[in-house]
């Protein structure tokens, strides 16, 4: 029976754990994923202030400054809006309206 040296193990299982999650992140969405939509960015591209973005999604300027600093996420039907934004600026000045 070959007698492993635990500190050798434990790096071993480290750099497994660190390789499958670069893996993971890097791989592409699968069908039917989409990818979260990044707020602030669509924020910036649009043009909107945190308030003005807030009231077009229909949510708290709260809820956006979570979003934006990555403590909670969107939901489902807000990321969809985002996309929608996304791939129209336009939009957004529309649902102010």
């Amino acid at each position: 029976m070959e007698i492993k040296d635990p500190m050798s193990e434990l790096l071993s299982s480290l750099e497994h754990i660190v390789l499958t999650r670069e893996v993971i992140q890097s791989a592409p969405p699968l069908k039917g994923e989409v990818l979260m939509p990044e707020p602030k960015r669509i924020r910036e591209i649009t043009g909107l202030e945190i308030d003005e973005f807030a009231l077009a999604m229909g949510v708290s300027v709260s809820s956006v400054k979570s979003w934006e600093a990555k403590r909670t996420r969107p939901s489902r039907s807000a990321q969809k809006l985002m996309q929608l934004i996304q791939s129209n600026p336009c939009l957004s000045r529309e649902l102010l309206a």
